[in-house]
């Protein structure tokens, strides 16, 4: 960086301070619900890092909100291909293969969800959702022994 953009208000510091941080630029628009800026930058995100599966499932995120479904459905897929427990993917997946009418295949990414739900704050409503969903799909009662997993 040169003295007159340091002069005139650039950012200073080593270059790796200097980097964007695509990921949370990406996450930061798609939280303000601009889907299209986030894919953008969850794109650049993905060229530091090909198969960065965080990446991918944001990616995968910002195609469902706009409409997107069958990138979304391929993107989550590729999340599993790298990381076949990765809950998000099988969250995701499992409920826009609901809407596509494969009721099979959601059922199977419900119980892989919920055979390893995540454990991060916040999840016990998806946990929940899971739960419910495959509850009303399979006919199974919320006392099925499947469905008494840990939150």
């Amino acid at each position: 960086m040169s003295w007159f953009t340091n002069l005139i208000g650039g950012r200073s510091g080593a270059p790796e301070e200097r980097d964007p941080d695509y990921y949370e630029e990406g996450s930061v628009l798609l939280h303000q619900e601009k889907y299209h800026e986030a894919l953008t930058s969850f794109r650049l995100a993905l060229r530091e890092s090909p198969n960065d599966t965080d990446v991918l499932q944001q990616i995968a995120v910002a195609y469902t909100r706009i409409g997107m479904t069958d990138e979304a459905v391929k993107t989550y897929r590729r999340v599993l291909e790298l990381k076949p427990h990765a809950s998000g993917a099988h969250y995701g997946l499992a409920f826009l293969l609901l809407q596509q009418g494969q009721q099979d295949g959601a059922v199977a990414h419900l119980r892989a969800f919920l055979a390893r739900p995540p454990s991060i704050p916040n999840a016990a409503r998806h946990v929940s959702h899971a739960r419910q969903t495959l509850a009303e799909l399979t006919g199974e009662g919320e006392g099925s022994p499947e469905l008494q997993l840990p939150l």
